[in-house]
């Protein structure tokens, strides 16, 4: 079995139907695949605490209550290469056993072995950083 363990990065990924999400202990990480060529002025991106909305030429690609609270002011999202929307989201809680399990309230789920790699990440970065 290939681990989805990025060793350069440390990502420990969770792929979904339009992209990838991963994260820290203190954000995360939302990589939507969008058509080629898409220009920032099609892209409709509300980001809130609980909240995350995105639709790209009018079409919704994620909308829903997100699994945990975020800061508002500190979310933001780019368009890369005019073909990747990232969307970063600062956690409200950063505790290390703050490891969110989906990234929607009851939708795109890490699955167990996803999950358990995503807490294990995350307890060495919070050891790594206690460490230095």
């Amino acid at each position: 079995m290939s681990a989805p363990f990025e060793e350069r990065s440390g990502v420990v990924p969770c792929g979904t139907p339009w992209g990838r999400w991963y994260q820290t202990l203190e954000e995360v990480f939302i990589e939507v695949q969008v058509p080629p060529g898409t220009r920032a002025k099609d892209v409709r991106c509300g980001l809130q605490s609980r909240h995350i909305a995105l639709s790209v030429r009018g079409r919704e690609v994620l909308q829903g209550k997100l699994f945990d609270s975020t800061i508002t002011d500190e979310g933001t999202w780019t368009l890369e290469d005019r073909k990747l929307i990232r969307i970063v989201l600062m956690k409200t809680n950063r505790d290390a056993g703050n490891c969110w399990t989906s990234l929607l309230e009851n939708e795109y789920a890490a699955d167990p072995w996803v999950q358990d790699q995503m807490q294990r990440k995350l307890t060495l970065e919070r050891f790594q950083r206690e460490a230095s």
